[in-house]
């Protein structure tokens, strides 16, 4: 009989395939995000004038002055009334429903005299309402 212990070989985990394949998608991550760089479109974007961009007949411009007058397309309105603006917006509205309200407003202006012309292109059934800005480099210039 044989008592001698049996020799067991330990168990052993065998690093070097793991380690590959970490680096096969390193290099692979490498190499895609140094491509990207590559892959970017250098792109020359049409140039409008802004004047023929304007003469679109679905647009209706309300301008509010910093004191509340307002003037729609371009035409002063006389009356600050709500019910002045909503007839003066029916009338500008070429496209009938489908018109779009494009307030353009002074940062000066008063709170209500916007919240005025919304309620006058809501009775007005206009119910696309947009509000003109500009950009910050666009401002400084002005100043």
């Amino acid at each position: 009989m044989n008592f001698r212990p049996r020799h067991r070989d330990e168990p052993e985990i065998n690093l070097i395939p793991f380690i590959d394949v970490l680096l096969v998608v390193l290099i692979f991550l490498m190499l895609s995000t140094t491509y990207s760089k590559f892959t970017e479109l250098q792109l020359t974007l049409p140039v409008a004038n802004a004047e023929q961009q304007r003469n679109r007949p679905k647009e209706i411009i309300v301008s509010v002055a910093a004191d509340g007058r307002y003037a729609i397309n371009k035409a002063a309105v006389q009356d600050r009334s709500v019910t002045v603006l909503t007839q003066a917006l029916t009338t500008a509205a070429v496209a009938g429903l489908d018109s779009i309200v494009i307030i353009s407003a002074d940062a000066m202006a008063p709170h209500q005299s916007v919240v005025s012309v919304m309620e006058a292109a809501r009775r007005a059934g206009l119910s696309q309402i947009t509000f003109a800005t500009q950009t910050s480099a666009a401002a400084g210039m002005a100043k």
